[in-house]
């Protein structure tokens, strides 16, 4: 999940908290200051994983910006009501992972209907209702040939560990 999608969840959910009494419930993680009163938290959705920023996908012979499509929805369902953040016990990549929900739609789930993300579904073994869901809406997008699925895409963690589509490396 990109740095900007996360500062714009956390952004959207700091708006009116301060009427809010605060919990006891803590986490650790990595921690920046966005100003002197501001600090925002990375954190990763539970059971997917969306295209990077920087990844490109191919559709008729051409590279897109899937990760940059993925980044802009997110942030476009980010930018429209406030979002409700769950955190959860566990952490992946030295960051916390939690739920979010925006107007009573689960983002992951969104972003996998979307074809710019794909569930993870060794994640959600404690959640089979999330588990089914996420895995009704990836047969859905594969069916609809929604996003990345209209073409070639490579899994977001294979892109990170640096496997890349031949019209990537054609076009750097």
């Amino acid at each position: 999940m990109t740095r900007a999608m996360l500062l714009a969840v956390l952004a959207v959910t700091s708006c009116g908290a301060s009427s809010q009494v605060a919990t006891d419930r803590g986490f650790n993680a990595r921690a920046r200051a966005l100003d002197g009163d501001t600090v925002a938290v990375d954190f990763r959705l539970l059971g997917v994983d969306a295209f990077e920023s920087r990844q490109l996908c191919e559709r008729r012979g051409n590279c897109w910006e899937c990760g940059k499509a993925a980044q802009d929805l997110a942030a476009k369902l980010l930018r429209s009501s406030t979002a409700d953040i769950k955190l959860t016990t566990t952490s992946t990549h030295g960051r916390p992972v939690a739920t979010v929900t925006v107007d009573g739609v689960d983002l992951g789930e969104r972003l996998i209907r979307a074809g710019l993300a794909i569930p993870e579904a060794q994640y959600l073994g404690g959640d089979p209702p999330r588990a089914a869901r996420y895995a009704a809406a990836f047969s859905r997008a594969k069916l609809d040939r929604a996003g990345a699925l209209a073409g070639r895409w490579i899994e977001p963690v294979k892109w990170r560990r640096g496997e890349r589509l031949q019209c990537e490396r054609r076009s750097r």
